[in-house]
């Protein structure tokens, strides 16, 4: 867990929209993904995502090519550039191609999307030129979306009539580039047990494309954060999927989480929400030690996270005084309350 009182987190939280959505793209096991424009934009975006995953101890070497624009190509254009990288990734015969525009093709104006479509291979296209404007969260978003199209294109559009509630559920947009990616899969897979649910397809962490070809059986989805809701928009009107906007942050947060879960599925909530305020009840026991302890938090009303931090702290008997001792406050707050139990570990190494 990032323990980092400070908001420096930028390697996870911000960045090129070309980095956010590599950070998609290269999480889909048997995928290539092409960035189209110079060599420059494909080395300082793979450099770091690469060094984001030695850092999470992922050894596995992204599978990214270059169409290698020159000062050739950007001035007479650099579309046969992006065909012959095309080309030669369809010899490679990956599950699917991707293909990342950039600042630079943008502005040159290539033509991507129809070298794309007559390239004589699937291919997915993600808008990755973040000069008006793109960030991280709008590369992530584009590829979340456009694999979507592209599933669609496959599977046709929903049967008509409800959906059945088979208790498949499609986790969207998990953060792949943060610490606790499978401490809070773990967390999410042991609630939705709670109530006889389990996880279909993640979209999108280390899965192959026949896995993700499956989405549309799903009966739920639930979105990695509220910043994602117009992807669980758009995942419903293209498949009929209801959502859940948001992981489960904080102690109430947590029930709620089951509840409305539990509603969209159709099922009761009372005994699975009543199981989980019993294990956190159980979990504030283990932590018993730190009541009375004086500390400060230094958060103010109205931050990210300030409400569910002082839920926990008032649970825990924690005294917030002028002067205590100042507790880390994790980014982004922790998942479920697996994610709570570690939050609080943390903070009696500190208080200790």
């Amino acid at each position: 867990m990032n323990l980092n009182p400070l908001p420096s987190t930028i390697s996870r939280n911000g960045g090129c929209t070309l980095t956010g959505a590599l950070a998609v793209t290269t999480s889909v096991r048997d995928s290539i993904t092409i960035i189209h424009g110079p060599d420059g934009c494909s080395h300082h975006n793979f450099s770091l995502l690469h060094a984001t995953l030695l850092d999470n101890d992922c050894m596995t070497v992204p599978r990214v090519m270059s169409s290698g624009l020159g000062e050739h190509e950007v001035i007479f254009g650099g579309e046969k550039a992006l065909l012959n990288a095309i080309h030669r990734a369809a010899e490679e015969q990956p599950g699917i191609i991707f293909v990342l525009s950039t600042c630079i093709t943008d502005t040159i104006g290539d033509d991507v999307a129809g070298i794309c479509g007559h390239a004589g291979v699937p291919v997915s296209l993600i808008p990755g030129s973040g000069f008006l404007g793109g960030n991280f969260e709008t590369g992530f978003s584009n590829a979340l979306m456009a694999l979507s199209d592209t599933i669609r294109t496959s599977t046709g559009p929903p049967l008509p009539g409800s959906r059945e509630k088979n208790g498949l559920v499609n986790l969207i947009g998990e953060k792949n580039l943060e610490y606790e990616v499978e401490q809070n899969f773990a967390e999410i897979k042991r609630l939705l047990s709670l109530l006889d649910m389990r996880v279909h397809v993640r979209f999108v962490h280390k899965s192959s494309v026949n896995e993700l070809g499956t989405l549309p059986d799903g009966s739920l989805n639930i979105i990695r954060e509220p910043s994602l809701t117009h992807v669980g928009d758009y995942l419903q009107k293209l498949f009929g999927i209801p959502y859940v906007n948001s992981f489960p942050v904080g102690m109430t947060g947590t029930l709620l989480f089951i509840g409305e879960t539990a509603k969209k599925a159709g099922i009761s909530e009372e005994e699975p929400v009543q199981k989980e305020r019993e294990s956190q009840q159980q979990m504030l026991d283990e932590f018993s030690d730190l009541a009375g302890k004086r500390v400060s938090l230094p958060l103010l009303p109205g931050s990210p996270g300030y409400r569910e931090i002082c839920e926990v702290m008032d649970a825990a008997g924690l005294m917030v005084e002028t002067g205590g001792i100042d507790l880390p406050v994790p980014i982004p707050f922790p998942v479920g309350t697996a994610g709570i139990s570690r939050m609080l570990h943390g903070w009696r190494r500190v208080l200790s």
